[in-house]
């Protein structure tokens, strides 16, 4: 549980000199330097505890809510209400909807005062740094487009968040739950209201448009399951029986949703996923792809940002 607990004994925010986070990956070779880095390791490390922490359990089960979730969550409904009060506009392209790019203004000129409203006075000095993951995860401003860099820069916020100690190992089920859950209906907002693109995606051969980690964290929920089992996902009535309940079926109806024709087209890798034998393997080879196809995939690595927190400083020996 290290991963999500304080970084040392000492007060978190006197340990880090808080910057504005950079781009560091510029090239291919450069992603050498990522997988080694003290910024990855932190990062699937937030990601493998939290993957723990949801085992077996249900979005409705009961756990605790800190302030700082509440907060988080306040956030999260400011986000919202935005894209209420910024309809789409007419114009000619059916994808990426200008409008969008007024959405996005309003949360690069308040992101950091929303993130400074998460923080006690000792720790204002890091919300210049955390803010900027917050302002990644909506999806790219010129582009109107999203995809699993921006899911990465949430989690990356949240994992910052944890690191100067403002969130804590009582945290873990009420951030996927309840914070990441809540992000997922944002950006699935985001998505319909405004169109935006797919952002690198891989099309049919992709495991998704736009997510993972709600696939891992949702799969590892279904471990031994008395009942689902992983080639129940694709029967539609058990998805609206059951969503409620589990992340990987919100998902899944989100996709029966959004495409027309049959499941095995539209979303290849998933109806192949279905043919597992068990949730366990399901969540161990979603980690292995989700190393492999996004963490390790230079189009979306280099958008991401480093700074004292994710730092691009070798890991320790």
């Amino acid at each position: 549980m290290a991963e999500i607990e304080a970084p040392s004994a000492q007060d978190a925010t006197s340990t880090f000199n808080f910057v504005v986070p950079k781009k560091e990956i510029n090239m291919v070779p450069d992603m050498g330097k990522w997988k080694r880095s003290q910024a990855y390791a932190d990062y699937m490390g937030f990601v493998l505890s939290l993957n723990e922490g949801v085992k077996r359990k249900k979005l409705t089960c009961e756990y605790e809510v800190s302030e700082t979730v509440e907060k988080l969550l306040g956030l999260l409904d400011t986000l919202n209400n935005w894209i209420d009060e910024t309809p789409p506009v007419d114009q000619p392209s059916r994808f990426g909807n200008q409008a969008f790019r007024t959405w996005y203004t309003k949360l690069d000129k308040n992101a950091e005062a929303l993130v400074a409203a998460l923080l006690p006075a000792d720790k204002q000095a890091a919300a210049p740094e955390i803010a900027v993951y917050l302002k990644e995860s909506v999806g790219n401003q010129t582009r109107i487009d999203y995809g699993t860099g921006h899911e990465a820069a949430f989690a990356a916020f949240l994992c910052c968040l944890c690191k100067v100690e403002v969130l804590g190992a009582g945290d873990q089920l009420a951030l996927v739950f309840n914070v990441f859950d809540r992000y997922l209906q944002i950006m699935r907002k985001l998505q319909k209201t405004y169109r935006m693109e797919p952002a690198g995606s891989q099309g049919v051969w992709g495991l998704d448009d736009f997510q993972f980690l709600p696939f891992i964290w949702g799969s590892s929920q279904f471990v031994d399951h008395p009942t689902l089992e992983p080639r129940h996902f694709i029967d539609e009535k058990v998805v609206n029986d059951n969503h409620q309940d589990y992340m990987f079926l919100e998902c899944i109806k989100f996709i029966n949703e959004m495409k027309t024709g049959p499941f095995a087209e539209h979303s290849n890798q998933l109806w192949n996923i279905s043919a597992v034998p068990s949730w366990s393997k399901v969540n161990q080879g979603l980690i292995k792809m989700y190393k492999a196809e996004c963490l390790e995939k230079f189009p979306v690595i280099q958008h991401f940002k480093f700074g004292s927190l994710l730092s691009i400083a070798p890991v320790n020996p």
